[in-house]
């Protein structure tokens, strides 16, 4: 489509897809949705991007990224038949981390029929320079029926200049730091989910002190809306692997550790270079554990495995929520560390595992975020794996004076013969505990 040019689209589910080719020294790229009556949000829920992944109507939903083949996508599901009747606009659009669109080749954007799999509209934007922020494309009511309009208008003020200039009440960063990646208002935390029914397992699980809890309080409420948007983010690297919450502003209140993951590819059978590869989200079972290491030197295992969830209250105040299967972006697997007891902590190691539907983590791309209920959230991507690995050290949190410095592992890690991935775990990192066979 030619800019300024439009189209109608079906009244369904439509996959947007914002692309763009990557390379050395290309910058991040986010997408973003915006929700619109009189050409403004009625409120900051009307912003769904990657730190508000889902609008409160569950018509619009940021499902995440990934990256195939030197090409990364970043991609928003718009339900339109579940749009609330006032809105009149939906803007979808880009911010650029690390420098402007000038330096990012290949932008696009893509609707596609969810059901159908079939592209409905695609604008290939242009001729950027300054820009830090796009909008690309917009689907728009017009006689009761909606159409997509390619529009391809730039911000030299980034995702703030955008955000403000729609009605969202930005946040001022609290510290002074390095240029960040934008973030939103802490998304609600999860309640604690009873574990599903046992399923038979050959794989070991740590007995939980008697001390603890099978199951956890729930974390506090989310912060009351209207609230502004705070607009900072940590991504960690293998350049820039670590980064001090308390410096984030990340010292109190409910930490969630989500992981969430995407096949990059489908097969049938038996194609994988490591075994039986991935072939629908529902085969894939990834289990995200912790093993925690308390300043009194109890240790132990958060897992579903042995049904140790642990508690948020007491010890070892880490909760493990319920056993997601999608790896959706809003829901995933998760964790909640309680930074009100940062002084019991000496350490903890988050890590995952495959439980089942895949024998490695071949063909998967994953990205873990630590949200903290006060502060900026913390995100890393998992590096392409290319060993025959089902387990996975994901992120350390080490206690250093009272402050919790997390470090990005993201190091997959092969099991010796007989030896279970939750014991090559605990030997890398020095653990030092028995382990039994389990069953969740």
């Amino acid at each position: 489509m030619p800019k300024g040019s439009n189209t109608p689209v079906p009244t369904t589910a439509l996959r947007v897809e914002l692309g763009r080719r990557s390379g050395p020294g290309v910058p991040d790229a986010d997408a973003s949705a915006l929700l619109l009556v009189g050409g403004k949000v009625r409120s900051d829920a009307d912003f769904v991007f990657y730190n508000q992944p889902e609008h409160p109507s569950g018509a619009v939903r940021h499902e995440g990224k990934q990256d195939s083949g030197g090409r990364v996508t970043d991609t928003l599901l718009v339900d339109l038949a579940r749009v609330e009747s006032t809105i009149e606009t939906i803007v979808l659009a880009a911010s650029a981390d690390g420098g402007t669109f000038g330096q990012v080749p290949g932008l696009y954007i893509e609707v596609r029929d969810a059901a159908r799999d079939t592209v409905v509209a695609r604008f290939d934007s242009t001729g950027a320079s300054v820009e830090t922020a796009f909008v690309l494309g917009e689907f728009y009511r017009r006689q009761g029926a909606w159409k997509f309009r390619a529009v391809g208008q730039g911000y030299d003020s980034g995702l703030e200049g955008l955000a403000t200039d729609y009605g969202i009440t930005v946040d001022e960063p609290q510290h002074a730091a390095p240029p960040q990646r934008p973030a939103a208002p802490e998304p609600p935390a999860p309640a604690a989910v009873p574990p599903a029914a046992p399923r038979p397992s050959s794989a070991p699980a740590y007995t939980p002190p008697a001390s603890s809890s099978p199951y956890g309080a729930a974390p506090p409420p989310p912060a009351p809306s209207g609230e502004p948007v705070p607009l900072t983010k940590v991504t960690l690297t293998k350049a820039s692997p670590t980064v001090s919450l308390t410096k984030q502003g990340g010292t109190s209140g409910a930490l969630r550790v989500n992981l969430n993951w995407q096949v990059r590819k489908q097969f049938s059978g038996w194609g994988s270079k490591f075994g039986r590869a991935v072939a629908t989200h529902s085969d894939l079972d990834l289990d995200l554990c912790a093993l925690y290491e308390l300043a009194d030197g109890r240790k132990g295992v958060v897992q579903a495995l042995g049904n140790a969830y642990g508690s948020l209250h007491r010890p070892p105040y880490i909760h493990l929520d319920g056993d997601d299967r999608t790896g959706a972006v809003a829901t995933g697997e998760n964790l909640t560390v309680n930074l009100d007891h940062t002084r019991d902590f000496r350490r903890i190691l988050v890590f995952v595992t495959i439980y089942e539907g895949a024998r490695s983590f071949a063909d998967l791309h994953a990205t873990v975020t630590l949200q903290p209920q006060h502060g900026a959230p913390v995100e890393f991507s998992l590096d392409e794996c290319t060993v025959p690995s089902p387990v996975c050290a994901l992120a350390l949190l080490t206690n250093t004076g009272g402050d919790l410095v997390v470090q990005r592992e993201a190091r997959y890690l092969i099991p010796e013969r007989g030896v279970s991935p939750q014991r090559t775990v605990d030997r890398a990192y020095g653990w030092g505990m028995n382990w039994t066979p389990g069953r969740k």
